[in-house]
């Protein structure tokens, strides 16, 4: 794996509509374009989508009060943004998708682990995206079968995934104006009903524990985009300023995903229904424009699916998969499909246990990664061939199982519940530890490391 390409030749450069013809492998120099303020318009457009609204939900089901669900979704996007930023300033200097950075860490068999860990959590948000969009399209369709609908967005979500990059890119350009427009009106009709949402109170739970949960879950859902951040900046050229990426790619998810959660929770007030569907409960509140709300939710879906089906295909290619990109990208399709189609009932229960269950293997891979890029400083061209040669990495690698391993005690899911979760109310501060373990000990590791090959030379 090399990180640049000494080719003049531009096989891609900043064509639309053609296939890109680059997988997991480093994008030749001369093919580098962009600026970095297309990190804003690509993270907003495909953070103004479904999942992000149905997340809203989430803290009214449990009975907080607005002031409590406000500051548990700015601090959790603060925090998931963050995350995102970091990985997508990694991408101009490397070239290569995320996961390909990760082998710096984890060597190029070790980067398997999180390459299928990776694939399994693109294909779930997949589903879990285009489960929501159905439920949009049969609003709108009352007649659609659940299968017409799921497979129609299948198919134009796929089309963008095999065409790749720079049509990605102007479409999510095009959905953050559009869905920009159209949920602003949303916002508006349901500011209407101030009255109605001044007059919530909320239950009567634990405010502290109630806001540890509810943090978690928004820091899970935007952090979840980190593992694929890179994807999408890895065209720009080397000598992008890292800050204006990291800048530009924190706005646009910060800004998307708390005003879709806040909408979302407004919504779920006004509603005040326990149907668990956030679609018809959006359309119900829009009244005469519960159609343009549910067009946005649909589009927004399939601007966050586009890029989940995308990078669901570098995820194969970083296993070493020898198959084409589009034909990867159009097996993920199907795959997703079928998910789709077997986990459409009970859905916000299916969607919390899989959202709340996901960022556990994510933080103690970004602790290593973020470690070694940001602390350490080795990304150098030569060192980063090198390590991405060998086969394990055995620092990062147990950096990160023991960070995850040391979290499990911690941990507050659906299925599981940790002794110190119960403790302290159901918190889950897992993220939190898997992430400062494994960056630790990784800086131990490689520390010690250095100065005994510094010893026997």
């Amino acid at each position: 794996m090399t990180t640049s390409s000494s080719s003049p030749e531009i096989r891609y450069g900043e064509k639309v509509l053609q296939v890109e013809p680059y997988g997991a492998e480093a994008v030749a120099q001369a093919d580098r374009h962009g600026k970095p303020r297309t990190q804003f318009t690509l993270w907003l457009g495909s953070n103004l989508t479904i999942a992000d609204f149905a997340l809203g939900f989430l803290p009214i089901s449990m009975g907080m009060s607005w002031a409590w669900t406000i500051a548990a979704v700015v601090v959790g996007n603060l925090l998931g943004a963050t995350v995102l930023a970091a990985c997508a300033a990694m991408g101009p200097t490397y070239g290569t998708p995320q996961l390909i950075i990760g082998r710096f860490t984890f060597g190029r068999v070790g980067g398997y682990l999180p390459a299928v860990l990776n694939y399994l959590s693109t294909i779930g948000w997949f589903a879990v995206n285009n489960i929501l969009g159905t439920f949009g399209l049969q609003v709108l369709f009352p007649h659609l079968a659940f299968w017409q609908g799921a497979l129609i967005l299948v198919f134009i979500q796929g089309l963008l995934a095999v065409y790749g990059h720079n049509l990605i890119h102007t479409y999510e350009r095009i959905m953050a104006v559009v869905l920009g427009v159209l949920f602003l009106i949303a916002t508006v009709i349901a500011l209407s009903h101030h009255q109605a949402l001044a007059a919530y109170r909320g239950g009567h739970g634990s405010p502290w524990v109630l806001f540890a949960v509810m943090v978690a879950a928004s820091f899970s859902y935007i952090g979840s985009w980190g593992p694929y951040a890179s994807d999408y900046s890895r065209y720009l050229r080397p000598s992008t300023s890292k800050a204006r990426v990291f800048g530009f790619a924190f706005l646009g998810s910060f800004v998307a995903s708390v005003w879709l959660e806040l909408v979302g929770g407004a919504v779920a007030v006004l509603a005040a229904s326990q149907n668990g569907n956030p679609i018809s409960d959006l359309h119900q509140v829009m009244g005469g424009f519960g159609a343009i709300a549910t067009i946005a939710i649909i589009l927004g879906g399939t601007a966050a699916d586009a890029l989940n089906l995308y990078s669901n295909s570098l995820s194969a290619g970083a296993m070493d998969i020898r198959l084409p990109r589009w034909s990867l990208a159009v097996t993920a399709g199907l795959i997703g499909l079928i998910l789709s189609l077997s986990g459409s009932g009970a859905f916000e229960q299916n969607y919390e246990n899989f959202l709340l269950m996901l960022g556990y293997w994510i933080m103690p891979w970004l602790g290593v990664l973020f470690t070694d890029f940001y602390f350490l400083k080795r990304y150098r061209a030569a060192e980063s061939d090198r390590r991405m040669q060998r086969t394990i990495l055995w620092s990062g690698l147990v950096s990160f199982v023991v960070g995850f391993v040391v979290s499990i005690p911690f941990m507050s899911g659906p299925l599981y519940k940790g002794p110190i979760a119960s403790a302290l109310g159901g918190a889950d501060l897992s993220f939190y530890i898997s992430f400062l373990v494994s960056a630790l000990l990784y800086m131990v590791l490689e520390r010690t490391s250095s100065s005994h090959t510094a010893l026997h030379h």
